[in-house]
């Protein structure tokens, strides 16, 4: 793979040390750690291998990759793990696009509560999403669903958002035959919408009133319960935006998309453009513009690209995807079983394979984990390259028993 001419890790590496310095007070431990991953990936900070092919002899080295889930580098092979293990899930049937946005002032203090409000919009979005849907008047039956948490926009401004990629259709409440949506029409998002912004707000005010969220600087007013109530009264009549897109073209193109968009972080490096004493420029899409005006460049003061990065790191242990209903961890296989049988669907060898069949037929059609540049040969690993100690404080000194 050709290396992009610049990287999110250059940026830091040149400037993240002073952004550092000059935010010390201001920066959670969290940050701190996504800006040392990204700096040390696939350096000889984290050590590596040496690799070496047999058939034409060349060598070189491949330094370690560091993992971390906002790291621009590290996502492709991760999104490849996690699709090959979502194969077994794809049901024949069309698939539907959802999208549940919050509205500007809840973002702002979604900012300082991640953990709180981030959780609310999956599960309110997800619940939404499975009480209109066992409503007879609409579809009437037991629906499953993925959804993977987006906090940006295109310019890298704080934007959260989740994304579900539904099947058209689910059991009947009884279990006994499998409901398919109208073609090209799911579920009605105005319903949806409607939905989604009473149960939401219902529990952003249990949230606010249990103690749960925290407020600073302007919106520090909004821990008196009077006042939050204030501030709610206008979202309960603005329009929330809850939209469908058209449904898939087929099982693989959800493949498609889900491997663009489940492991994506703020900004790949595809879209860097420079770094220069001007700042960061990009590729960013104008979402309100149409036709070629909609791709746009822009160009940001370093400290500001930095800043507005650091505004999507999650929180420890916080999963950005979740299934829900018939695609929930606890019985999807039973439950995608008595699917594929009421759509008299045989199981395809490949599934079998993914859910514990035959190992031997995987081990003979698995790719080689490292391929030759120069002719295509699997390459071995010929040394070991030990990652560097990191730099640790001194213990602080224990009190006296």
């Amino acid at each position: 793979m050709v290396r992009p001419a610049l990287e999110v890790a250059d940026i830091f590496r040149a400037h993240g040390p002073a952004w550092r310095q000059a935010q010390q007070t201001h920066l959670s431990l969290g940050q701190l750690k996504v800006m040392s991953a990204i700096e040390q990936c696939r350096t000889s900070t984290l050590g590596g291998h040496v690799l070496h092919c047999p058939v034409c002899e060349h060598d070189e080295i491949a330094y370690n990759s560091c993992r971390n889930r906002h790291c621009p580098k590290c996502q492709a092979s991760a999104a490849k793990r996690w699709l090959e293990a979502r194969q077994a899930d794809l049901l024949p049937v069309d698939y539907y696009h959802m999208v549940f946005t919050l509205p500007a002032p809840i973002s702002a203090i979604a900012y300082t509560n991640k953990a709180v409000i981030y959780g609310l919009l999956f599960e309110i979005a997800a619940e939404t999403l499975r009480t209109i849907a066992a409503d007879p008047k609409h579809l009437g039956a037991q629906i499953g669903a993925t959804l993977v948490l987006h906090t940006w926009g295109s310019a890298l401004t704080h934007h959260p958002h989740v994304h579900g990629i539904v099947p058209g259709g689910g059991l009947s409440l009884d279990g006994e035959r499998w409901v398919a949506c109208k073609p090209g029409f799911f579920l009605s998002v105005r319903v949806l919408s409607r939905l989604f912004r009473r149960r939401f707000l219902e529990a952003l005010s249990k949230a606010q009133a249990t103690g749960q969220l925290q407020f600073f600087g302007e919106y520090a007013h909004l821990a008196d319960a009077s006042a939050f109530a204030d501030w709610l009264a206008p979202l309960k009549k603005c329009e929330w935006v809850v939209y469908a897109k058209r449904p898939f073209a087929g099982p693989s193109a959800v493949l498609a998309y889900l491997s663009r968009y489940t492991h994506r972080v703020a900004i790949a490096n595809s879209r860097l453009l420079a770094l220069d004493e001007r700042g960061v420029t990009f590729r960013w899409k104008d979402y309100r513009a149409e036709g070629k005006t909609r791709h746009k460049t822009m160009t940001l003061t370093t400290d500001e690209f930095i800043r507005r990065f650091l505004l999507h790191v999650l929180p420890s242990g916080f999963h950005r995807i979740r299934h829900y209903g018939l695609l929930a961890n606890g019985g999807r296989r039973e439950q995608l079983a008595q699917v594929r049988k009421l759509l008299q669907v045989q199981v395809m060898p490949a599934d079998r394979e993914l859910n514990g069949g035959d190992t031997d037929a995987v081990g003979q059609s698995a790719q080689p984990t490292f391929v030759c540049p120069d002719c295509g040969a699997a390459m071995i690993i010929v040394e070991i390259l030990a990652r560097k100690q990191p730099i640790r404080a001194p213990p602080g000194q224990r009190g006296m028993a």
